[in-house]
């Protein structure tokens, strides 16, 4: 028995909703591609659902975010990201078909000012919020300081194999 794991295929499905993203990040598309598969790839196999996988990214403005967030959190205001599971409940898997992780909604506009802000590239903290919102997918929080601990040092292990530096360090600006 080997200790590989599966060759299973990932599908990250990428959507531009606002024309502005390419004018800032012109390889956003590659890049929440990129960075989610490298978040799914990082759970372990024995957590992660049977079958390949399939997700999808939205990079929106901070009013469609606004939007999505008022009218399924109850926060009328624009966040950084938004993470919809699919998994949640009893989501039926079809034999033959990818096992639909869900949805990641990414707001430009917060992303740039809270990138300026915290003194990042807006390319990197995009990445990092794409991982943070995929790890949001396959179940993972931070509701308490164990699960924060544990999903923020994952985030960290992905990130620097995507080339991005911690962004949890005190230089870094903090959290989310």
């Amino acid at each position: 028995m080997s200790d590989e794991p599966p060759n299973r295929p990932i599908s990250a499905e990428v959507a531009a909703h606002a024309g502005a993203w390419a004018t800032h990040i012109p390889n956003a598309e590659d890049l929440v591609a990129r960075a989610a598969v490298a978040a799914v790839e990082a759970i372990p196999e024995a957590d992660k659902p049977a079958g390949p996988l399939s997700l999808s990214l939205v990079l929106a403005d901070d009013e469609t975010v606004r939007t999505l967030n008022r009218d399924y959190r109850g926060a009328d205001k624009p966040t950084n990201v938004l993470a919809f599971a699919a998994l949640e409940g009893d989501s039926p898997e079809i034999p033959g078909e990818p096992v639909e992780l869900g949805d990641v909604v990414i707001a430009l506009e917060t992303v740039l000012a809270e990138a300026r802000a915290q003194g990042k590239t807006a390319a990197d903290h995009l990445t990092h919020l794409t991982v943070h919102g995929t790890l949001h997918l396959l179940g993972l929080d931070h509701q308490d300081d164990t699960e924060a601990e544990a999903m923020e040092g994952l985030e960290v292990r992905v990130l620097a194999g995507l080339g991005v530096a911690d962004p949890y360090a005190e230089a870094a600006g903090g959290a989310l």
